[in-house]
């Protein structure tokens, strides 16, 4: 008797640290979206063609389903059904076909791809970046005397240049325009590729440079979004993000009135020294901006110097310059600039710039000095030559 009832105490016992555990565990549930730094904000975005996007990865992941849970569904009937110890199942052996199963194996899916393909087709060209807008929101045409917001972007290391040339101002890592009103993105870069990315808006669009890329968005919602790269480009690529703001238009003005007064002049000097690579830049407005200076970005020619890429294809156009575009070389050379003047970041190693790494050696080790056992420089040292 005594033992059976230290075996009930035991097992009582167990049982009750078994709940427990369960408790804890089930608890801990609603915070497995927190660990893992979810963000509905592309399930709940402000912006017309992001919800369209959203509505399209719905309607696709919706027709996708329509084949996976039944074939789920079925495979665990199957197998409950048809399990060793089930003597009441049908057994035949011998079964090889059947018509009816066939239609249903192949015509069901068949349409789902019919179906998945035009949707795909449709949103493919409603959604091309480079379209403009047909409306502002479902029901919402886009009047007629609409005058889109132009704002040209610049991916620099590690932020980004926002130009209004409608207003004549510019500034870096905050971005803003008037809610209901079509914008007019034209990117490029500076240095590496980027993507420009504020998801409550629309897709990513990427930025290259000489190269220019075109967005045409629109905000329908008051409020501070969150923008970023999401392509990574080097050691601050993490903190390569802004604030685009969604305003009323008297809110705009405003903003623009701010920029107009506290902003500096960007002058291509300036921008010489804002675009050498830089981490955490601060919020800055310019009040006004050099003469072409966007076009001198995006031609690749900003440095004083270097022959801008428009001009070279206009050369390469009328059949080239022969052997005198010899004199041409030095002004299109654009790689290493930044490495050869030493402006890459603090972390950059020998066989990326041609010179030791500038973080703190391992202890007991020898610091590369990009140089071999003899002297010589090391390849990418010659290669930046």
């Amino acid at each position: 008797m005594l033992i059976a009832a230290a075996k009930s105490a035991l097992s009582t016992r167990t049982g009750s640290a078994r709940l427990k555990r369960l408790t804890r565990a089930a608890a801990l549930l609603p915070l497995l979206a927190t660990v893992a730094g979810c963000n509905m904000v592309v399930m709940h975005p402000s912006g017309d063609v992001a919800m369209q996007q959203r509505n399209l990865v719905l309607a696709s992941t919706g027709l996708m389903l329509l084949i996976i849970v039944p074939v789920i569904l079925l495979t665990l009937l199957f197998a409950w059904r048809y399990r060793a110890n089930n003597t009441s199942a049908t057994y035949d052996p011998d079964w090889h076909h059947s018509t009816q199963l066939e239609v249903v194996i192949w015509a069901a899916p068949l349409v789902i791809i019919i179906a998945l393909g035009a949707l795909t087709w449709i949103s493919t060209h409603t959604l091309d970046p480079y379209r403009p807008l047909s409306r502002i929101e479902p029901g919402r045409p886009v009047p007629a005397d609409t005058k889109p917001l132009e704002v040209q972007v610049v991916a620099l290391d590690w932020k980004w240049l926002f130009f209004y040339p409608e207003y004549g101002i510019a500034t870096v890592n905050e971005l803003a325009a008037p809610v209901d009103r079509p914008i007019n993105f034209r990117l490029t870069a500076a240095s590496v590729m980027n993507t420009f990315y504020v998801p409550a808006l629309a897709g990513m669009v990427y930025t290259m440079p000489g190269m220019e890329m075109k967005l045409h968005a629109v905000i329908n919602k008051p409020g501070t979004y969150h923008g970023q790269s999401a392509h990574y480009s080097g050691s601050g690529f993490s903190r390569m993000t802004f604030n685009f703001l969604g305003q009323e238009p008297k809110e705009f003005e405003a903003w623009v009135a701010k920029a107009k007064t506290e902003g500096k002049d960007l002058s291509r000097d300036a921008y010489l020294q804002l675009e050498k690579p830089s981490e955490r830049e601060p919020i800055q407005y310019f009040a006004s901006v050099a003469d072409n200076l966007y076009s001198q970005i995006l031609n690749m020619c900003a440095l004083p110097g270097k022959m801008c890429m428009s001009e070279m294809m206009k050369i390469d156009a009328r059949g080239g310059a022969g052997v005198h575009s010899r004199e041409n070389r030095e002004k299109l050379r654009y790689d290493n600039r930044h490495v050869e003047q030493g402006d890459e970041a603090p972390g950059a190693t020998g066989p990326a710039s041609g010179r030791p790494p500038r973080s703190e050696p391992e202890p007991g080790t020898k610091p590369s000095s990009g140089h071999d056992d003899q002297g010589t420089p090391a390849p990418a040292q010659l290669n930046n030559r």
